[in-house]
């Protein structure tokens, strides 16, 4: 399952996505409203975890924004602040859960699993990605390309799958270091570029293309 966690708290953001990491889930960390809104209504997340002060645009209104666009994704809200005013705002605009900081990691936990189990497995969005004549299941984690099932390693499917996700954008090699290897990763960044030509090699050179200086993108053949 996929986890997104907005929250401008960044050693904060990156321990939670850690420990979340940890627990089995996938996990991207956003930093910003605007951003946060921005990948929580484009990327198939099965739950947003959603800090209320944020830059550039609050909680509450992502939040709003989100249900107003008609996404259901649970949203599990973290606030500084403390009182029934804040929570009762945080409800009303749309959030299914509400923890108040400094809160208990195993206590967010388990209101994430809870809301993961009440959204049942039909929720979420559908975790198949059609980009052209590639598809992709990460739920089944398997691979198509036209009418062949292509084989790929691990690693190899978790790249393809960060660039699935946000198919047609740019991705930073600093962003697939960051969501598939880890956060401590001290090893060659290098190592990003050896897993895009293995995947070139098996699904055809025309599909991630190399964005000078900023990353790949991928986006389906002529």
């Amino acid at each position: 399952m996929r986890l997104l966690i907005v929250e401008d708290e960044k050693r904060l953001a990156l321990s939670l996505a850690k420990g979340l990491t940890a627990e089995g889930y996938a996990v991207d960390v956003v930093h910003d409203g605007a951003e946060g809104l921005h990948r929580a209504s484009e990327g198939a997340y099965d739950l947003v975890i959603l800090d209320i002060m944020l830059p550039g645009m609050n909680g509450y209104r992502v939040c709003a924004a989100l249900r107003a666009a008609g996404h259901d994704v649970p949203i599990l809200m973290l606030t500084a602040k403390d009182g029934e005013y804040d929570e009762a705002e945080g409800l009303d605009t749309g959030a299914d859960d509400y923890l108040t900081k400094p809160f208990s990691y195993v206590v967010l936990v388990a209101r994430v699993k809870a809301l993961l189990r009440r959204r049942g497995p039909a929720g979420g969005a559908s975790p198949v990605h059609t980009v052209g004549d590639l598809k992709v299941d990460t739920g089944a984690r398997r691979v198509f390309l036209a009418e062949d099932e292509i084989t790929l390693t691990t690693k190899e499917f978790s790249v393809l799958e960060q660039l699935v996700m946000r198919s047609g954008e740019v991705v930073s090699k600093s962003d697939i270091l960051e969501h598939v290897w880890d956060f401590a990763y001290d090893g060659d960044p290098n190592i990003v570029e050896v897993y895009i030509s293995t995947l070139r090699r098996k699904l055809g050179p025309a599909l991630i293309k190399t964005v000078r200086g900023a990353g790949y993108r991928l986006e389906a053949r002529p």
